[in-house]
């Protein structure tokens, strides 16, 4: 199942960026940027509170709440400069440059989280690492 969502996640990213570099056009980037972060909190709320998660909140631990912080941190600076990007080039080759974050991620989960790499993920990595530094020359 977590595919399917991998899956979603990938079309609505995809829709994301094409949807944000119409709807920026005349706006500043980092006034797009906030503009779209009060409507992903409130999606986000509103999915909590019709869920009825909201009593959780007083089980989160000190260091989740600080990796949570520091990964919120993290998203609004990627957002900034991905927006800013995205408003002075194009589309295309933005969001793949953008991608490289796949790479990026699976090298840190090696580092820091001890997951395996195996050959499937070294290739994968290698074929998007090229295709980066195609897309840049």
């Amino acid at each position: 199942m977590w595919a399917v969502y991998a899956l979603l996640s990938a079309l609505f990213a995809a829709a994301t960026s094409i949807l944000a570099k119409l709807g920026m056009q005349q706006i500043n980037s980092n006034l797009a940027t906030a503009l779209r972060t009060v409507v992903v909190l409130i999606m986000a709320w509103a999915i909590v509170l019709f869920t009825g998660k909201q009593a959780e909140i007083s089980h989160i631990t000190a260091k989740s709440w600080i990796f949570l912080i520091l990964s919120g941190v993290a998203t609004g600076l990627s957002w900034m400069f991905y927006y800013k990007a995205l408003q002075m080039g194009d589309a295309s080759k933005v969001v793949p440059i953008d991608k490289f974050s796949v790479v990026i991620s699976m090298v840190l989960a090696f580092l820091i989280l001890k997951e395996k790499m195996d050959w499937k993920s070294l290739l994968g990595g290698g074929l998007i690492t090229a295709g980066t530094f195609v897309l840049i020359l």
